[in-house]
């Protein structure tokens, strides 16, 4: 064998396991635990965009990632199930809603902002606080999902049964006088606002 050839083989067997450009560790405990192998599409959707969201900031802010209703549709997620999969991934312990979102004109209105238990926070040690280490069978995952669903239902939230954490609106303060502001309600933005629609889920 000529000495380039045998270089290039070497060259060859030191990337074998190399993985080119951005990716997103997922840990193997986590993989084969109870709660993952019970997501839903819908949810194992929303976890890749706040991971993708993660990547394009450089693997930092995690706590403080910004992704609204649009960009999720934008990865082909369906608006009325986009509420029942982050509450389902919530209750699942694989993201925290850190910061709810609100919607109103484009001047106000502002994301949900998410972090990944599964990966390192800024303000916290260690690589996550892996909340879904606590489901201990797929039964109590199975439970915990479907009841998270349930109650992000649009049905059930149109009827006032249950409270929709992500159809509250940005408020704007505007002066009345040299001691007071009033809170006034800005319309709704469909970015931010998931709304019922007709269709089968994802």
């Amino acid at each position: 064998m000529s000495k380039a050839a045998a270089n290039g083989r070497g060259r060859r067997r030191g990337k074998k396991n190399a993985i080119s450009g951005q990716f997103a560790p997922r840990p193997i405990e986590m993989l084969e635990s109870p709660a993952y192998r019970v997501l839903s599409l819908a949810a194992h959707r929303v976890l890749s965009r706040i991971e993708i969201e993660l990547a394009h900031h450089a693997g930092k802010d995690n706590g403080r990632l910004p992704v609204t209703y649009r960009d999720f549709q934008h990865y082909g997620i369906s608006l009325r199930v986009i509420a029942p999969a982050i509450r389902e991934l919530q209750a699942l312990g694989f993201i925290e809603v850190t910061e709810r979102g609100c919607g109103g004109n484009a001047d106000f209105r502002q994301p949900s902002l998410y972090r990944l238990t599964y990966r390192h926070a800024d303000n916290q040690a260690g690589d996550g606080t892996h909340e879904w280490r606590q489901i201990a069978s797929a039964k109590e995952a199975e439970t915990l999902a479907k009841k998270a669903r349930r109650d992000a239902d649009p049905r059930k939230i149109a009827k006032g049964k249950k409270q929709n954490f992500a159809a509250t609106l940005c408020s704007v303060s505007l002066p009345q006088s040299d001691s007071e502001n009033a809170r006034v309600p800005l319309p709704q933005s469909d970015s931010t606002v998931p709304l019922p629609q007709s269709g089968s889920t994802i």
